[in-house]
Parts: structure tokens; C-alpha cells; sequence
């Protein structure tokens, strides 16, 4: 029972912050893609939960829910670039800049060369360590650029716990992600039980972005 729980974590944890979010709606402006990231999970979560559990009564061409985790993952990273873009950080402009492009350039050569982002056979690994290592550079260029600015306290500071959920899913999961495949091939079960770490890492992520909710909206934003 624990273990279904855990499996279906990917869709109850994103309602911590979205109720959340319903009853403290004054937010700044960057919680906007916030919102929309939250909202966009939650219909592929549940879609993706639901064919991985019920997959025998579906037709045939509907039993994989591989490409809604390639969705999941594109999107993730683009509503977090426009996350980072909107939030006040005084440092590395010109790289921040950058990563998208970065970005881009290695989804497609991955797409090109090693895996086909449309095989439902296939997971794709190399997609989710890229873009797990791309918003861990965000995260950390956020906390370079937060220590230059000398700030005395992170703890009001409402993006400093989004960034900080979002460091510790991608952290965790980056090397999940980068042998999770392997991993698949060679021992089913223990692969199992690492997407559970996953999952527990996705929860943190949640009530990060809730307990940001509650932290009064500092009048530099």
C-alpha cells in the first residue's frame, strides 16, 4: 500500500502547492510560470499514472506513457528558464542567457544520435540528465549571484526555497536519470526502487514551492 502511495506521489504532492497557491493567490509575477508548470504536471502525471496502471484495459497504441515523461521534461525546463528569467539576480546575465541555446543544441544532437524521443519502447534517460543538469547550473548561478549581492538571510526570501526544492529533485536525480536505463536493463527491481528516490526527491520539490507561498513577498519584486 505504502509503495502505491509513493508511485501516485507524482500527482498528490503537486496539490500542496496548488491549493496553496488558491488561498495566498497574491503572488508576483514570476509565479506565474510557477503556476503553469504545476498545472501542466499535474494532467501528465495523472495521465502517465493512470496508462502505467490501467494500461491493459487501453488500446494498443495508448499502453506507453514514455513520451508524456519526454512532454513532462521539455517542459519542466522551460517553465524554470522562464521562472529564472523573471526572478532578480544581479550576476551572470549573459550566461544565463546562454543555457537555454546550450540547452537546445544538446536535445537535438541527443534526439540526432542516440535516442528517439518517440520510441515507446524506449525511456529517455540521456533527455532527463540533460535537462537536470541544465537547471542545476540555474540553481547555482542563483546562489552565486545571491552571495555577491551579500543578502543577510535567505529564509524570507521567496525564491530561495523554489531554487532550493529544485536543487535538491535535480541533485538527487541526475544521476538517477543518467543510469536509470542501464539500471532498467540490468536489475528491473532495484531500477524500481530508485524512481521511488525519485519520486521522494519530487516531493521535496512540492512542498518547496508551497513553503514559498507562505513567505511574504519582498517589496524589491
Amino acid at each position: 500500500m505504502l509503495q502505491v502511495v509513493l508511485d501516485w506521489s507524482e500527482v498528490w504532492a503537486l496539490f500542496f502547492p496548488l491549493i496553496t497557491y488558491y488561498l495566498h493567490d497574491r503572488q508576483p509575477d514570476y509565479f506565474k510560470a510557477i503556476l503553469v508548470y504545476l498545472w501542466v504536471a499535474l494532467v501528465l502525471n495523472l495521465s502517465g499514472d493512470l496508462i502505467g496502471d490501467f494500461k491493459r484495459y487501453l488500446p494498443s497504441w495508448l499502453q506507453s506513457n514514455l513520451i508524456l515523461y519526454v512532454i513532462h521534461s521539455i517542459f519542466r525546463f522551460v517553465c524554470f528558464t522562464y521562472f529564472f528569467s523573471l526572478i532578480r539576480q544581479s550576476y551572470f546575465v549573459r550566461l544565463r542567457r546562454l543555457i537555454p541555446f546550450l540547452y537546445l543544441l544538446f536535445v537535438i544532437l541527443n534526439y540526432m544520435f542516440l535516442e528517439d524521443y518517440l520510441d515507446q519502447n524506449h525511456l529517455s534517460g540521456n533527455l532527463f540528465t540533460i535537462e537536470a543538469y541544465f537547471l542545476l547550473i540555474y540553481c547555482l548561478l542563483y546562489y552565486l549571484s545571491k552571495l555577491r549581492d551579500n543578502i543577510e538571510s535567505f529564509w524570507d526570501d521567496q525564491p530561495f526555497w523554489i531554487v532550493t526544492g529544485l536543487s535538491i529533485y535535480v541533485v538527487i536525480n541526475f544521476f538517477i536519470f543518467l543510469f536509470y536505463v542501464p539500471l532498467i536493463q540490468e536489475n528491473i527491481n532495484l531500477a524500481e526502487k530508485m524512481w521511488s528516490i525519485h519520486n521522494l526527491a519530487y516531493i521535496i520539490l512540492c512542498l518547496s514551492i508551497t513553503k514559498a507561498i507562505y513567505v511574504p513577498i519582498r517589496p524589491i519584486y
